[in-house]
């Protein structure tokens, strides 16, 4: 049983051959010519045809030339010396093969679709890239059976875009036909594979270009690498400035390959490809003004070095760590887990406090700092040694250089006491001033001494009026 998507085209192939045989015909009815001398009659549009196919212009490659002109020799010499008989059947055992071949093919593509859904599923792992998944397994299993149900169909167009010509060849009066049909299949290969001959030494070109970049690519990694290490230290170049110039460097050698390769590509003459190149380049221009300048403002950031991954900081009124940096925005983490994004455009123009940089870049230490009032009939020196013992109890804090007290302000009622200590522990600052807070609170709490700080109202009795200021007065 011939499957029923194939009948189309065998519908196609017949409608061909009554065509063909319905002006042979009439072509035989009206002209027949003698006999030859060995009593074959041979049509006068055969004789004709004979006698002006070596006139006829060629239509295939030059380098094709040869085997295409031995193969037109062949058939006309054969077919010219065949009655109708003998061209109609060799015409229907061609449609025969070529249905049958088409058959063969369409079920072996039924075999290997049954193939690929059962064995493939499990040697297929899904396509991701890092942590995105693109396909999963059964998409890619549908995307290699939609590129088989295409490679089955234009396999078969191309069985019945050579059959059909050759079927037209056999019969004279539409041997013009067939030249046709293969010329429309042969020039336009002829001009791919002519063009893409002479487009092999650009493309040799651009290959060494690629690998020249590749390389330089490669050669600056290893550097990069070895600097960002502290393996290779070069004066004055800090080694978190490594990746950053890296990709400096990468971009800027990506954009100088284009320009190397533009003029080695195919259509880079043509001035619609100049044109849309152009109004890339406008759109780009346009609508990134604020992008191009957060990208610059991240650059300058990058080299002024105000602070990296990690470090803890105050940048408009919010303390957090620093998650990430990059060209366009940075992100700072709170202590309540809350993140924040800024532009680095407005960081460039903002006042930013780095507490590691603090710590890192003096040996003592980040000094942390908290306030008390007292009232003025306490002595001064119980107060700075309540402060001082609670400090040094307090845990990831430095007892050398040792805590200090400073008097900030005599205030009207109360002195303002401030007590300094030593951390290198930044990123528990919060946990550091909660647990000093507590400790200050138990060391006066055992000296026997009341925190709270007296207020004074004075309340005047209702028949007497306040007294009243110059101004009233005057009012």
């Amino acid at each position: 049983m011939w499957n029923s998507r194939i009948r189309p085209f065998l519908l196609l192939t017949f409608c061909v051959l009554f065509y063909s045989c319905n002006i042979l015909s009439l072509e035989n009815g009206e002209n027949d010519s003698p006999p030859d001398a060995d009593g074959v009659s041979m049509p006068v549009s055969d004789a004709t045809s004979a006698e002006n196919s070596t006139e006829e212009p060629e239509t295939v490659m030059e380098f094709l030339e040869e085997p295409v002109d031995k193969l037109e020799e062949i058939v006309s010499g054969e077919t010219h010396s065949m009655n109708f008989t003998m061209r109609l059947g060799i015409a229907l055992a061609i449609i025969v093969v070529q249905a049958l071949l088409i058959w063969l093919s369409w079920q072996g593509f039924k075999i290997l679709n049954r193939k690929i859904a059962a064995q493939l599923g499990h040697k297929l792992k899904p396509l991701s890239i890092k942590n995105l998944r693109i396909l999963t397994v059964k998409q890619i299993i549908n995307v290699i059976l939609f590129l088989a149900k295409i490679a089955k169909y234009i396999i078969t167009l191309f069985q019945l875009f050579i059959t059909v010509p050759i079927i037209f060849s056999l019969f004279p009066a539409t041997e013009h036909i067939a030249s046709t049909l293969f010329a429309y299949i042969l020039n336009p290969l002829k001009a791919i594979i002519r063009n893409a001959l002479g487009y092999i030494p650009k493309l040799i070109t651009i290959v060494i270009i690629l690998t020249i970049t590749r390389y330089s690519l490669r050669a600056l990694k290893f550097f990069t690498v070895q600097i960002a290490k502290e393996r290779l230290i070069i004066p004055g170049f800090y080694s978190d400035w490594a990746y950053p110039t890296f990709n400096i460097l990468r971009v800027l050698l990506y954009a100088f390959t284009i320009a190397i390769i533009y003029p080695y590509l195919p259509g880079s003459e043509s001035q619609v490809f100049q044109g849309i190149s152009v109004f890339i380049g406008i759109i780009f221009s346009l609508g990134s003004s604020s992008v191009i300048g957060n990208l610059m403002a991240g650059l300058v950031i990058t080299y002024m070095r105000p602070f990296k991954i990690g470090d803890r900081i105050r940048l408009q009124d919010n303390t957090g760590f620093v998650v990430e940096k990059s060209p366009f925005v940075t992100r700072i983490k709170t202590v309540k887990n809350e993140y924040i994004t800024y532009p680095n455009l407005s960081i460039l123009t903002s006042n930013i406090i780095n507490y590691n940089t603090s710590s890192n870049e003096d040996e003592d230490g980040l000094i942390l700092n908290a306030e008390i009032t007292f009232t003025y009939h306490t002595p001064w020196t119980q107060i700075h040694e309540i402060l001082i013992a609670a400090a040094l109890k307090t845990k990831n804090t430095l007892s050398k250089p040792k805590p200090f007290v400073l008097q900030t302000a005599l205030d009207d009622f109360y002195c303002r006491y401030q007590i300094n200590v030593y951390t290198k522990e930044i990123s528990k600052t919060a946990a550091i001033y909660s647990e000093l807070f507590q400790h200050i609170q138990d060391g006066f709490k055992e000296a026997g001494l009341d925190m709270t700080a007296p207020h004074y109202k004075i309340i005047l009795p209702p028949d007497i009026e306040p007294p009243q200021t110059g101004e009233q007065k005057e009012q």
